[in-house]
């Protein structure tokens, strides 16, 4: 088996998804785990980009589902998580509005991230390290503190939180270690970029959020694409099983490599 393979075996890709029957999959499996874990309901984070939007269809239509067959309400938390001012916290809403979710509430997590920065930067003074934190190092502190008001408010409300991490980005672990990576549930697991994007159009995610260029947010101008080097293009052809250009498949399997620990359990002795 070559490493292309094993990839695509343990992160659970199809070549190709017949995509009602996938929606048919994933609600089920929000439903069942909902049940399961004797929760209320779930909540998303509704960053404005497609996977979260995705996956905030996917959570109203289950929890609507259970409400409908419980005979008593299940909710859908959305969360809009901006640092300071979001420039398309617009689309935030947007997708709320697409999938009628009737309760959503926004958290602005500027004030806490500083407050953390300052006091690792007097950390570092106390070391001798003179400066500021980096802009990853920081953004690392937006995404682990959007995960901390997460759980907050699920906890107050017994809700399920659901994350958006699939599998375009899993080979590459482009995601925060116990920041967005932090989860309770994730329904996109085992589908690339291209096969949310296919999700996106079957539930109605509006097209300005299905078209942008994916970004974390984590600092401005940032984007997925630039910051792998890499596009989605080719890291969906890859997980699909396609031959794609040799240097993007090396870069791919060395970010698999590299970041093995994000995949993995906790290790001990």
């Amino acid at each position: 088996m070559s490493l292309q393979e094993e990839i695509i075996s343990a992160l659970g890709v199809k070549p190709v998804i017949d995509v009602e029957a996938e929606v048919r999959k994933r609600v089920d499996f929000l439903k069942s785990y909902v049940l399961g874990a004797g929760a209320k309901g779930l909540l998303i984070a509704i960053s404005g980009g497609v996977d979260s939007a995705v996956a905030a269809g996917l959570c109203k239509r289950a929890t609507d589902e259970l409400t409908a067959e419980e005979g008593k309400e299940y909710m859908t938390l959305g969360v809009f998580q901006p640092y300071g001012v979001q420039e398309d916290i617009e689309h935030s809403y947007a997708v709320a509005k697409a999938f009628e979710l009737t309760h959503t509430v926004e958290t602005n997590i500027e004030e806490a991230v500083n407050e953390i920065a300052l006091e690792v930067e007097h950390g570092l003074k106390a070391i001798g390290q003179h400066r500021h934190m980096t802009h990853q190092g920081k953004g690392n502190v937006k995404a682990r503190t959007r995960m901390v008001m997460q759980y907050a408010l699920s906890f107050e409300n017994n809700l399920l939180v659901v994350g958006t991490d699939h599998a375009s980005e899993a080979i590459t672990g482009f995601y925060t270690k116990w920041g967005d990576g932090a989860v309770d549930i994730t329904p996109l697991s085992s589908l690339n970029k291209r096969q949310v994007r296919q999700l996106a159009g079957y539930l109605g995610v509006p097209e300005a959020v299905v078209t942008k260029a994916p970004s974390a947010g984590l600092w401005p101008g940032q984007t997925d694409e630039t910051e792998l080097g890499i596009t989605y293009d080719d890291n969906s052809d890859y997980l699909e099983g396609k031959a794609i250009n040799p240097e993007a498949a090396a870069k791919l399997e060395s970010y698999y490599k590299r970041t093995a620990h994000k995949r993995n359990v906790i290790p001990g002795i």
